[in-house]
């Protein structure tokens, strides 16, 4: 710290105090009190899914509906 210089060493340490209270702080503001994590995080939507559509058939249903187009294109034929 010689090299420094005091008045360089003191910003340093005072650089040092807010980089390590200032997450500490907003730790504590917000892990303490989950009203205002809500009133933060409550006002915006991050992500919004669209409505949800119809489903897609079970692969029972699939091999059903395959057994009757099978059955008649069979019959079909004859």
């Amino acid at each position: 710290m010689s090299s420094l210089g005091t008045s360089k060493g003191i910003l340093e340490i005072a650089k040092f105090g807010i980089y390590v209270t200032v997450p500490m702080v907003l730790m504590y503001t917000f892990a303490n009190n989950s009203k205002n994590l809500q009133r933060f995080m409550g006002n915006k939507s991050y992500i919004v899914y669209p409505p949800e559509a119809e489903r897609p058939p079970s692969p029972e249903e699939l091999r059903a509906r395959a057994r009757e187009l099978a059955q008649a294109r069979k019959d079909n034929a004859h």
